[in-house]
């Protein structure tokens, strides 16, 4: 495989104590660009109630299976973590060290490695040792809070806001940095506490500036980005589908309206008075037609205006499509590693892992011969195959 197959992380070893949401999410990142993801399974699974080939999160991954709750598991978990560049865990606040596998051993055995911690509410605070979910997350920090009509209840945007973008992103980026000071003259491993509610409060960082110099209405519906403005919304056509309208400057608004067909009719986009009628005469004008026709009438425009999408379609979408946005993989469409780059592009290259399938693999390339069964596990006659490298596994 060359380099511009591999990405940029190509060479950083990563490993990975299974869990589910936005930690794996955040180690399949690492992995599509380039990184080695050791991921370690525990027996029984980590809850995710999908066949492991469709766990698309564990894409580019490999995996072995490893009980934490015996000795040897832990040390087993040891001698990965002192080959390692970066472990990640998502366990409950002190569930790692109850284990012995939390970063004091971890650090004592490599004081170069990264040790990324994802959790909802963080390691400290009063609701750390809660359980949680994304919904919850983004609750108190003010995030669900902005989404939804000004009549109506907030609007649920799946796990997308919390989970990954305010956890595994985050959890991501202090990961990077955190690598690149451990291999900086004199730097050192450490501890990265990416907390949910701390990512996605940092999201809000734009809104809350605006609500300090008075440019937002701390309700929902109600400002420029929330659906307070007609000419920033979702309307429904003809067929029952959605158009998105984005059309916040000037210039874009004038040749949405145009496009629209309602130029001369209109009452003033400045006039706030006026707002409910422009909206209401929008909302008419779309549900003349399918969500299809008017996809064709702003197509290549600057009016900022797209159809809404389901997730089965949006692969099809003739932009993501010229992109290369969305792969078909092992039978799946997916989203393509994101971002990209010019010399060290990532890639799909394997399918999802399947837990403990790699064992012997992992042990020969990363040379921890504790993942190897002891001789007296192996069925009688069974040779060694990790001294054949022609053998399957």
């Amino acid at each position: 495989m060359t380099e511009s197959d591999n990405g940029p992380l190509h060479g950083v070893r990563v490993v990975e104590l299974a869990g589910i949401g936005p930690g794996p999410f955040a180690a399949m990142l690492l992995a599509d660009l380039g990184a080695d993801v050791v991921r370690v399974d525990r027996p029984g699974g980590a809850g995710l109630a999908i066949d492991p080939a469709y766990d698309i999160t564990n894409r580019n991954k490999r995996s072995v299976l490893v009980d934490l709750k015996t000795p040897r598991g832990v040390a087993q978990v040891l001698d990965l973590a002192e080959r390692a560049d970066v472990l990640l865990e998502g366990y409950r606040p002190g569930v790692a060290e109850r284990l012995g596998v939390g970063p004091e051993e971890c650090l004592a055995r490599n004081p170069k490695l990264v040790y990324g911690r994802m959790t909802g509410w963080g390691q400290q605070g009063p609701l750390a040792d809660t359980a949680g979910h994304d919904i919850g997350y983004i609750a108190i920090t003010g995030a669900l809070g902005m989404i939804g009509p000004p009549d109506g209840p907030p609007a649920l945007p799946a796990n997308l806001l919390g989970d990954y973008a305010g956890g595994s992103l985050y959890l991501v980026i202090g990961v990077l940095a955190a690598l690149q000071h451990a291999r900086t003259e004199g730097g050192r491993g450490q501890v990265v506490d990416a907390a949910i509610v701390d990512g996605t409060a940092h999201l809000t960082a734009m809104i809350h500036g605006m609500l300090a110099a008075g440019g937002w209405q701390d309700r929902r519906g109600a400002n420029l980005l929330d659906g307070g403005t007609p000419f920033y919304d979702t309307y429904e056509t003809a067929d029952g589908g959605y158009m998105a309208v984005g059309a916040l400057e000037k210039r874009f608004y004038g040749e949405f309206i145009r496009l629209l067909g309602i130029e001369n009719e209109a009452p003033a986009r400045d006039d706030l008075a006026a707002w409910d009628e422009l909206r209401t005469a929008i909302a008419a004008r779309f549900k003349t037609r399918t969500r299809d026709e008017w996809t064709t009438v702003f197509q290549h425009s600057d009016a900022c205006v797209a159809p809404v999408l389901s997730l089965r379609e949006a692969p099809h979408h003739p932009h993501l499509a010229a992109r290369g946005t969305f792969v078909d993989h092992s039978g799946i469409t997916q989203p393509a590693p994101a971002p990209r780059f010019s010399h060290t592009p990532g890639a799909v290259r394997t399918p999802p892992a399947r837990p403990g399938a790699d064992t012997e693999d992992i042990a020969r390339d990363w040379q921890a011969p504790s993942l190897r069964p002891p001789p007296t596990e192996r069925p009688t006659g069974t040779p060694d195959r990790t001294e054949h490298k022609d053998a399957a596994h």
